[in-house]
């Protein structure tokens, strides 16, 4: 269990929260470290408590089998608090909330624009764009700092590839040649993803992209930081007054909030994706903090799991300049701004929606 900026994270397998007024009471079985998980039962464990006022908190993130009670989820609800759960994977499963007390006329106009072509793919080819961009930067820093000279010249090609990618999506029209061209983009960054390890390479190999489930340690790892990214997401545009599930980018399908994932594109590279990089080459994640299964899905560890989520909420709190407020902000905060300048493009208060490309 870890409490992180108003975020209660649970992750400790037969977990249980209750309700006691206006806070809720967090019990924590604490098993011995040999037991093996089928055999965690309430009566093998001591008990650690916790007690949390509902004012602290604005949302759970929940990893596996950990029970809320109804007066508790009651409770939450009452309070704009959201509960949010999620596989062992970290993919989200299912978010609860309230009844959404926010802006009808700026969902209508998020509607309408969704429903328009020539509207959705401006939107997506910002979007890409910034994602693209990021990349490109990361590569680009990377190369910098590579004193391996065939690594280096691959890297620069890849760069150079991004670059013409980013050209072939000025002014396109097609929605489906922009998906085209962000497909292509993400497998030239991901080809050369090892190139930016300077540690642990052997520990973490990575070959290609993989998900539910990831077939590697630095896919575990990736997967695992785009869900914590994808929950900020869904919370900023919900905050806002949009829907997450209703997307430009992002086909639209059953429980999928698609505006969540076209958001948080532009935060993968610089995010996720260098958070990760950042945990393997000063070693703070190694191969004892991931378990294999039969049939060779890779997953986290508990204490790899937590030991994720704390760098995450770590790394939140560093300050950056958002480049179009020209502000030194938490980062975050920078959903947020990016989800209130969708707002603002979709209202006709900004010509276009400008993506994050930090400097």
């Amino acid at each position: 269990m870890n409490i992180q900026q108003n975020t209660l994270y649970l992750t400790t397998t037969g977990s249980y929260v209750a309700r006691d007024h206006l806070t809720l009471q967090v019990e924590v079985p604490t098993y011995p470290a040999d037991l093996p998980v089928p055999e965690r039962t309430r009566d093998k464990a001591d008990w650690r408590k916790l007690s949390i006022p509902i004012h602290h908190l604005e949302s759970i993130c929940v990893f596996g089998a950990i029970t809320i009670s109804p007066p508790a989820l009651d409770l939450c609800w009452e309070h704009g608090v959201s509960v949010n759960y999620h596989s062992e994977f970290g993919y989200l499963q299912a978010r609860m909330t309230g009844v959404a007390d926010t802006s009808v006329t700026l969902r209508r106009a998020q509607f309408r624009a969704a429903d328009e072509p020539a509207k959705c793919v401006a939107i997506a080819r910002q979007i890409i764009a910034g994602k693209i961009q990021n990349s490109r930067n990361s590569l680009l820093r990377a190369a910098r700092e590579n004193d391996n000279k065939a690594e280096q010249e691959k890297l620069a090609e890849v760069i150079e590839a991004l670059a013409r990618q980013l050209q072939s999506l000025a002014g396109q029209t097609d929605m489906e040649k922009a998906r085209g061209a962000e497909g292509m983009a993400a497998q030239l960054y991901f080809s050369v993803f090892t190139f930016m390890l300077k540690q642990q390479r052997d520990s973490f190999t990575f070959n290609i992209r993989s998900r539910r489930p990831p077939r590697d340690r630095v896919n575990c790892l990736l997967s695992f930081l785009y869900a914590l990214v994808r929950h900020d997401c869904v919370s900023a545009l919900t905050s806002i007054g949009l829907d997450p599930f209703v997307g430009f980018l992002h086909v639209d399908r059953p429980n999928r909030p698609s505006l969540a994932l076209d958001l948080m594109e532009e935060f993968r590279p610089w995010l996720a994706d260098r958070l990760a990089i950042t945990l393997i080459n000063r070693q703070q994640i190694a191969p004892e903090h991931f378990l294999e299964r039969e049939g060779g899905a890779v997953e986290f560890s508990e204490t790899g799991r937590k030991l994720v989520i704390k760098a995450y909420q770590e790394r939140k709190q560093e300050t950056l300049n958002h480049p179009v407020l020209d502000q030194n902000l938490r980062i975050a905060q920078m959903p947020y701004i990016q989800a209130r300048i969708l707002a603002r493009h979709l209202r006709g208060d900004l010509a276009e929606y400008v993506p994050l490309v930090p400097k």
